[in-house]
């Protein structure tokens, strides 16, 4: 059983940043592909961003493009992500996740089958 621990989120202002970690228990983790989404309140969750297991390649969401980076230290078994220029829209429970292995569109969720618990980021304006 893998387990994703999400930390990092909080409160800040506009055009601040933050930067979440994700700790992933196990010895499997530079195997897999891994990924960032979110949930605002009354919307579908949305995927941010995701990183190949080699860390070779980056995916983002067009609405953060240029204002996160996703990251990964395999040998901390630790998966980031960077968030600068943060806006309000940005306000959602952030979660990580492990694609299953052979995925090859990372843009959705259905393409991972483990998840954290979430980290609450809110942004004011």
């Amino acid at each position: 059983q893998v387990q994703l621990v999400e930390s990092g989120g909080g409160l800040v202002q506009a055009g601040g940043s933050l930067r979440l970690s994700c700790a992933a228990s196990g010895r499997t983790f530079s195997l897999y592909s891994m990924g960032w989404f979110r949930q605002a309140p009354g919307k579908e969750r949305e995927f941010v961003g995701a990183i190949r297991r080699a860390g070779g390649s980056t995916y983002y969401a067009d609405s953060v493009k240029g204002r996160f980076t996703i990251s990964r230290d395999n040998a901390k078994n630790t998966l980031y992500l960077q968030m600068n220029g943060l806006k309000p829209e940005d306000t959602a429970v952030y979660y990580c996740a492990r694609a299953n292995l052979g995925t090859v569109v990372l843009t959705a969720a259905h393409g991972y089958d483990y998840w954290g618990q979430g980290t609450q980021v809110t942004v004011s304006s």
